[in-house]
């Protein structure tokens, strides 16, 4: 066969070093992994063009690479200028390597990813996807539909498609000039009035999280409508907001109800602070242009394409910037919980790992930085809170030795002596239960003893582990397939205050990831904060040029 032929003189350079293209029967883990940086084309005999040629092949090449937008990819990555000028009825050996080459890229960056995880994600565990290509391509050949084999590589997952749709949506509204920015300036807040109030107003109305306000002449068909209008908080006694009553619907510059609950809307999807006010973080969010809305959308579309394919029947995921888990059974949440992660300097790792116990009534081995960090501190102020916490301190021997005796004082940070353990209780960091995925990071869910943390709506606390409103509901979804265990069983053991591990019949796969788009079934996706500071790296290196491509 051509097409066996042309392969078979294909060698994919992986990570610099050449490696041949494998065989059907040992495709290898990562040889065919999107990360093919050239494809370098031996003798071989012409598959796309020339007489003998189906023109159908190379033209639905041509379809899929432009279609590779609605992907978050750049179609210019895969040669689209140079193939969309091709002959197919003239052979070309050159433009036969060229689409191959294309072709094979193309597919592996829908299959898993324009990038390596692992180059913006250090701890990433999660299997890639992989594929024997070879067989891949010969096969889309002999089907005749170039295009739709490489659109099938793509995952297959609701949230995915609702970013290719979203990406369609916000591509529309930056070629249509975007939405208007608002001016730097002081704190905005219900009842004050100005020009960046109206700028306010524009950028929601633009961007379609506020309706826009009455004509002048729907306005006097109106009552008064001093009851819509928010009076300034009385609490503070410098408050110069205008009176509301020296405005009324239809008056742009005011900051009226409407317009307050379209900013707390904005701050709950973005995971802000809801104070209906328009401060440093909510006006950040606000002037961030529709282009790079844009480019949040591809960038997460490309973490997408991270994820293994099988992610198991019963699985967890956690969204770090979104403070959120989703327990998912066959592709369907069964339960969603709020949740705290890691503070800027203390982040949440991203990696994936199998739940395969959990522990109620846990002790908290209080990790050697926290105890540095946080307890040492605290007890040089109030000695007393050793005991008073249920903290146990032991030496470097194992052997525990009474708080009351040590001056906390000479303690030294740098040499710190002793290890902490929390006693199970109502004081106790890690709350009635922790659900365990063993890994390097040391990092768990857990409940939480500080529990009106949860109030906040942007809730990075943590040092590192994931904090979970509920999380008894949690662990009954958990146990649901391991038969000894039932919800009452665990209440009874909880009770008991006694700490207890309870395996599981079957581990459950846990994912911690890092969304800020993310599919929302009511209003289609919803962009959130970036907690961490990561996309920018991301979306530079969607957005650069390929050296592979040049």
């Amino acid at each position: 066969m051509r097409l066996a032929a042309l392969l078979a003189g294909l060698a994919i350079v992986l990570g610099g070093a050449p490696v041949m293209a494998q065989s059907a029967a040992d495709p290898g883990p990562g040889a065919w992994y999107g990360q093919a940086d050239r494809v370098e084309r031996a003798d071989a005999s012409p598959v796309w063009t020339g007489p003998a040629a189906d023109p159908a092949q190379l033209k639905g090449l041509v379809t899929a690479i432009r279609a590779s937008a609605t992907h978050g990819l750049n179609p210019q990555d895969y040669h689209l200028a140079q193939l969309e000028a091709v002959d197919s009825l003239r052979s070309d050996p050159a433009i036969d390597a060229l689409a191959t080459r294309a072709c094979l890229s193309l597919a592996g960056h829908l299959l898993a990813g324009r990038f390596d995880p692992v180059r913006f994600e250090p701890d990433w565990t999660a299997p890639r996807r992989t594929r024997d290509l070879r067989a891949w391509l010969e096969q889309a050949m002999a089907d005749g539909d170039i295009a739709a084999s490489l659109d099938a590589l793509a995952p297959d997952e609701p949230g995915y498609a609702a970013l290719r749709n979203a990406l369609l949506r916000h591509e529309a509204i930056f070629e249509a000039g975007g939405w208007p920015s608002i001016a730097e300036g002081p704190e905005m807040r219900p009842g004050d009035r100005g020009p960046r109030v109206a700028q306010l107003r524009a950028r929601l109305e633009a961007s379609g999280d506020l309706a826009p306000l009455p004509s002048p002449t729907e306005a006097d068909g109106q009552a008064s409508g001093a009851s819509d209008l928010v009076t300034p908080d009385p609490a503070s006694p410098d408050d110069t907001s205008p009176d509301p009553a020296d405005s009324g619907p239809g008056d742009p510059e005011f900051f009226d109800a409407p317009l307050q609950a379209a900013v707390e809307a904005f701050q709950q999807a973005s995971r802000l602070e809801i104070d209906g006010r328009v401060g440093s973080q909510t006006l950040h969010e606000l002037n961030l242009s529709a282009g790079h809305r844009v480019s949040q959308i591809r960038a997460n579309l490309e973490r997408y394409r991270w994820l293994p394919a099988d992610m198991g029947r019963r699985h967890i995921r956690v969204n770090i910037p979104d403070f959120s888990l989703e327990a998912r059974h066959e592709g369907v949440v069964e339960r969603r919980h709020d949740a705290i992660v890691g503070l800027s300097y203390r982040p949440t790792p991203v990696f994936s790992a199998e739940m395969t116990y959990i522990v109620v009534n846990p002790w908290w081995e209080t990790p050697r930085s926290i105890a540095v960090r946080n307890e040492l501190p605290l007890f040089r102020r109030d000695p007393g809170a050793v005991t008073r916490l249920g903290f146990q301190v032991l030496d470097r021997d194992g052997n525990v030795v009474d708080p009351a005796m040590i001056d906390w004082n000479t303690v030294s940070a740098s040499d710190f002596p002793y290890r902490l353990r929390q006693a199970p209780g109502p004081l106790n960091a890690l709350g009635e239960v922790k659900l365990i995925f063993p890994n390097r990071h040391n990092v768990y869910l857990h409940d939480t003893s500080n529990r009106e943390l949860f109030a906040h709506n942007r809730r990075c606390y943590s040092s590192g582990c994931v904090r979970l409103r509920d999380p008894f509901e949690l662990a009954d979804w958990v146990i649901a397939e391991t038969p000894e265990l039932t919800p009452e069983g665990l209440r009874e053991i909880a009770a008991g205050n006694t700490e207890t591990r309870l395996p599981l019949a079957r581990p459950i796969p846990v994912y911690i990831l890092y969304w800020t788009t993310v599919h929302d079934p009511s209003t289609g996706i919803r962009f959130i904060a970036d907690l961490y500071q990561r996309d920018d790296e991301l979306i530079a290196a969607l957005e650069a040029t390929p050296s592979s491509m040049e």
